[in-house]
């Protein structure tokens, strides 16, 4: 069964990071998801454009970058300027007066367009959207922290999205809280990822490389 596996970088060891990002490619991580917090639209800080470039130039697997920004527009060229052609940007609609222009520019970049939707966002407020994105990252736990607790009410809307998945041309992604029952429930569903943090990957015993070859080795 093929899924994406994306690790959750504001998870990892910041006093070592070189060797989290290699020792990450090298147990075979698909991308870098890379968590950009303001402490505005969200109530925290985590990760910065700096953090973002600097993973940017040590690896050559994609970038998954998602922007809890207020107002995102504002500033999105100092991101789009220091990512890859094929890297991914995720916004939230909540966040700006128009999404549909941000989410404009990041197409005319090169990159793939996105929208990460919170646990109380609707499928209907973002449904003229999906047809101008590539993937929608779904949040199952409130945007800002990490090692929550998943939100259960959010498996209703997962389902009418992989519902609609085909006909609007969209990938769907899992973010936050991700156990290995929920890789098992929604893989075969067809959820086509799942970013990684500290439920699973990070802070065990195992190294990346183990702990990656078990989650795709999961029997469904």
């Amino acid at each position: 069964m093929n899924f994406e596996l994306m690790a959750s970088m504001m998870c990892a060891d910041y006093g070592h990071l070189a060797d989290e990002v290699k020792e990450l490619e090298d147990g075979g991580i698909d991308s870098f998801h890379i968590d950009i917090m303001d402490g505005r639209y969200v109530s925290n800080f985590a990760m910065s454009l700096y953090d973002m470039a600097y993973i940017a130039s040590a690896t050559k697997k994609p970038l998954d970058v998602h922007l809890m920004l207020e107002h995102p527009n504002n500033n999105i060229h100092l991101f789009l300027g220091r990512l890859r052609p094929g890297d991914t940007v995720y916004i939230h609609p909540e966040a700006e007066y128009h999404p549909s222009t941000t989410l404009q520019k990041i197409i005319d970049a090169g990159m793939i367009p996105g929208l990460a939707i919170n646990p109380g966002t609707s499928v209907e407020t973002i449904y003229e959207m999906l047809r101008i994105v590539d993937k929608v990252l779904v949040m199952a736990v409130n945007p800002g922290n990490a090692a929550q607790l998943y939100l259960p009410y959010v498996g209703e809307k997962i389902n009418k999205l992989l519902t609609i998945k085909n006909e609007m041309n969209i990938k769907v992604y899992w973010d936050g809280a991700c156990s290995a029952d929920k890789i098992r429930t929604y893989a075969p569903m067809g959820m086509d990822g799942f970013v990684l943090g500290t439920t699973l990957l990070f802070g065990k015993k195992q190294t990346y490389a183990e702990t990656i070859s078990n989650i795709r080795n999961l029997e469904f």
